[in-house]
């Protein structure tokens, strides 16, 4: 830990007046601080156990204590027990993530009170066997990226590849962190979590490839050595080969001709409608033959050079790759955007359909036929949530300059960047998100204007912006500000709260939040995080906080 356990005493004793129903439980430190790796800006993470079998709330609290900021999470023995139970029994690599986050939380945590209480419930769960856990299921996720990697080089996005390349390379590299003990699930910590594990030819390596730009190889040629280097990290089933990737059919996709155009139907409720070279690539498509024949059929057909109009089919989920004998391919990015398919903005072609079909953008248009209200709930709640990310990446980049941790600090700016591009796509309709790694690209599922212009040319430089100095991260931090400034304007948050640097910033920020969650309930639509649904049952009340 990098506090003293007599100063996390007090501040406990501090903070046990505000919360409501402590008595009695056990109190373990969890989070970045008990692992070693925070800064002024981390949370202190209490955990509360109580040795019931309580259905407890999910959603944590944030306090502000002696000029820090307490974040309290409350679990039953009982909610333990069958957390532990649920990571054990899923299949390889398909827990979820904040479930797993959860377990090498409570198993890494540093006991404060009834330590026999926090022992017990710390042998629910053998350590070697979470480490095996989370070695597995940083591999899967790995495995699906370069996988996809793979599959957008064969298609000509060798730019996307090469993305998809530096998030399984960073996947695979924390499964093999994972396996010598390294279990934190958090990727902006794996700088001190290489620094543990010290000097080591594979580690090297990675930071040599960690990202194209620092590599000094073309895309093509990253892609490559990033499987090279994937495999030998010990993730099997991602080497290349001729044939190795097919192109396989969509759940719930169907297609409607009218006339000459051509719809495709996704999930009952979002209609895409192509253009003429657009129609031409889809109507070539057979499922089960591998992208090279994909690929000389649409050529055949009329349709040359298709690549880049099948990745926006898969990208969009109306298509699949699948790795032969393996099913389809199905990347994520752990602890980033949720994955899902992309939905692109509407078309903005008028009139929107006409008795021939839905009017459509040009030849390559892959046109989504305006948004139903299901969607656009959900895209204001992510809208929302994005500016809170903001803030809290902000926050860890502020504590990594003050303790002059560059690649965090690096790591931080970055997400600071994508946090905000979220909400950029998010006011523009697009929802689910697509992967952290690509949402500078995505932009240009955006209309050109004066504000996304700026935005676009504004992401471009901060995506590759670098942090080693004082001056550098000085300069960072004015030029992040100003990207946020720009983009809050252009998406009607320019009055957002700072919410992480008072009780009543976090109160506006509920306030905001619970509105919208309101709409999205009664929709029915998807939540941007599990907690919010404390928010709602709550009243839009924090569910800790204790009575005036």
């Amino acid at each position: 830990m990098i506090l003293s356990e007599e100063y996390l005493q007090d501040l406990f004793d501090k903070t046990f007046p505000q919360i409501s129903s402590a008595a009695g439980c056990a109190v373990v430190l969890e989070g970045s601080i008990a692992e070693g790796f925070g800064n002024s800006s981390s949370d202190i993470d209490f955990l509360l156990i109580a040795d019931s079998d309580a259905d407890l709330p999910t959603m944590p609290s944030l306090l502000f204590v002696d000029g820090r900021r307490v974040e309290i999470r409350t679990r039953s023995v009982r909610q333990i027990e069958e957390q532990f139970s649920a990571v054990t029994s899923d299949r390889p690599g398909t827990a979820a993530e904040d479930l797993l986050n959860r377990c090498q939380r409570l198993l890494r945590s540093y006991p404060l009170r009834n330590p026999e209480l926090v022992a017990k419930v710390k042998g629910l769960m053998s350590y070697d066997d979470f480490q095996t856990t989370a070695r597995d299921w940083w591999a899967h996720a790995a495995r699906q990226s370069i996988r996809y990697a793979l599959t957008l080089r064969q298609l000509g996005q060798e730019q996307e590849a090469a993305a998809w390349t530096e998030a399984g390379l960073l996947q695979a590299v924390k499964s093999w962190a994972a396996g010598l003990g390294e279990t934190y699930l958090e990727p902006k910590w794996l700088p001190e979590q290489l620094k543990r594990i010290g000097d080591h030819p594979l580690a090297a390596r990675y930071l040599t490839l960690a990202s194209l730009d620092a590599s000094g190889l073309d895309a093509a040629e990253y892609v490559a050595a990033g499987a090279r280097l994937t495999a030998d990290l010990g993730v099997t089933g991602a080497e290349p080969g001729p044939g190795q990737i097919t192109v396989a059919g969509a759940g719930a996709v169907t297609t409607w001709q009218t006339g000459e155009r051509v719809h495709v139907v996704r999930g009952r409720q979002d209609v895409f409608v192509l253009g003429d070279r657009a129609a031409r690539a889809w109507r070539s498509l057979v499922f089960g033959r591998s992208l090279e024949q994909v690929l000389a059929a649409a050529d055949a057909a009329g349709a040359p050079q298709a690549g880049p109009l099948i990745a926006q089919f898969m990208r969009f989920g109306l298509v699949r790759a699948a790795w032969q004998g393996a099913g389809p391919i199905i990347p994520s990015m752990p602890l980033a955007a949720p994955a899902g398919d992309v939905t692109p903005p509407p078309s903005t072609a008028r009139p929107v359909v006409v008795v021939g079909g839905a009017a459509v953008g040009g030849e390559e248009a892959v046109d989504l036929v305006p948004v139903p209200a299901r969607r656009f709930s959900a895209a204001a709640m992510t809208l929302v949530w994005s500016n809170v990310l903001v803030e809290n990446a902000r926050e860890d980049l502020v504590g990594a300059l003050d303790r002059a941790q560059w690649s965090v600090a690096q790591l931080s700016a970055r997400r600071m960047v994508r946090f905000a591009l979220r909400g950029v796509l998010s006011a523009h309709a697009v929802n689910p998100l697509p992967p952290d790694s690509e949402v500078v690209r995505r932009l240009s599922l955006l209309p050109a204007g004066a504000d996304t212009d700026e935005i676009r040319a504004g992401a471009a430089e901060l995506e590759v912006l670098t942090i080693a100095s004082d001056d550098e991260g000085a300069a960072a931090l004015a030029a992040l500000d100003g990207f946020v400034a720009l983009v809050r304007r252009a998406t009607g948050a320019d009055s957002f709260p700072s919410s992480f640097d008072s009780a009543d910033g976090w109160r506006q920020t509920l306030e905001i939040g619970y509105d919208w969650l309101r709409l999205g309930a009664h929709l029915n639509a998807d939540l941007p995080i599990d907690e919010a649904s404390d928010l709602l049952s709550s009243g839009g009340a924090q569910p800790h906080a204790a009575s005036a």
